[in-house]
């Protein structure tokens, strides 16, 4: 048989393959934030309160990736208390930390399904009491994210 005959018929069975694969298939994390307004702090004003969360949830959904093809992870989250605390300054705050009773802390409860099987669900209280004692971190809500992170693995890990 002629090899022109044969590419296309291998190339649509590549493409199949791929489609298929479940290397390429992941969960999914859907966030919904419960009375953002009242947080204990993701930032002074509206607009950093946006920021925060939106920051957050890209956090949490790119979690999904390491979740089985099909599963879904619900977050209700109903509170953020970011690390350190602002100081205002003379034309921008600040955020400081200083180690103290300032460390990130997060309120959620969540529900991980699985089509419409509930396969775990619960509350948890996140938090990182010794978040400046781990690996120099730099950039936004890093300590934040090693929180959230280590509270992934250990609740979904062995999923």
């Amino acid at each position: 048989m002629p090899s022109h005959l044969i590419r296309p018929f291998s190339a649509a069975a590549l493409l199949a393959a791929c489609l298929l694969h479940p290397a390429w298939a992941a969960g999914q994390v859907e966030v919904r934030w419960v009375q953002p307004e009242h947080f204990s702090d993701v930032g002074r004003t509206g607009m950093d309160r946006d920021r925060t969360l939106a920051s957050l949830a890209e956090i949490l959904q790119k979690l999904g990736a390491q979740l089985p093809d099909g599963q879904v992870l619900t977050l209700e989250v109903s509170d953020v208390d970011l690390a350190g605390e602002i100081l205002p300054g003379r034309t921008e705050d600040i955020r400081v930390l200083r180690d103290r009773a300032d460390w990130p802390r997060m309120t959620l409860h969540y529900t991980l399904r699985a089509g419409t099987t509930v396969l775990k669900s619960g509350d948890a209280q996140l938090s990182d009491m010794g978040y400046l004692h781990g690996p120099p971190a730099v950039g936004g809500y890093v300590y934040e994210q090693r929180m959230i992170e280590r509270w992934f693995k250990t609740e979904f890990a062995a999923r």
